[in-house]
């Protein structure tokens, strides 16, 4: 499991390299590749349907949990199995993809966010670690909700 998540987070990194560009089965057209996120000419970044649902199902997979991350009461199984559901929704994002250029491109960002705080979150053996991966996808889910355009997205607090 843990392979897998760091498969994919490098190969999410590689594919934010432009050094390393690859055809990765959908239209990107990666120029220069951006570090940080950063609005849309001062708006949102659009958002499509497939995205909003696999957001949102992180969303609502982290919230059943919220009480219990905050408490420092999950138990590294129920940590695991968000991590799984992040990688799947993760998944779902990428062999969907149909953002413009520009857009994906900062979504790339979320996603590293996301598949690096579902590869600690998978951590076996430290709870806080554990811990620490479902803080860092809370962060990426608030950030997505902050630069992407989607109307029914809640941010979490932590």
């Amino acid at each position: 499991m843990k392979s897998m998540i760091f498969a994919c987070t490098v190969l999410s990194a590689l594919l934010m390299n432009p050094a390393f560009a690859v055809d990765t089965g959908h239209d990107h057209h990666h120029g220069e590749q951006p570090t940080k996120l950063q609005l849309d000419a001062g708006k949102k970044w659009e958002t499509d349907a497939p995205l909003r649902q696999s957001m949102a199902k992180i969303r609502q997979s982290l919230a059943s949990s919220l009480k219990a991350i905050h408490a420092n009461q999950l138990t590294l199984a129920r940590y695991n199995e968000l991590a799984k559901n992040v990688e799947s929704s993760v998944s779902r994002i990428v062999a969907q993809c149909k953002l413009p250029p520009a857009a994906d491109a900062q979504l790339h960002i979320i996603v590293a966010e996301l598949m690096s705080g579902a590869e600690l979150m998978s951590d076996q053996t430290n709870s806080g670690t554990a811990r620490n991966g479902a803080v860092k996808v809370i962060e990426a889910l608030n950030r997505y909700g902050q630069y992407f355009n989607d109307p029914g997205f809640k941010k979490l607090g932590h």
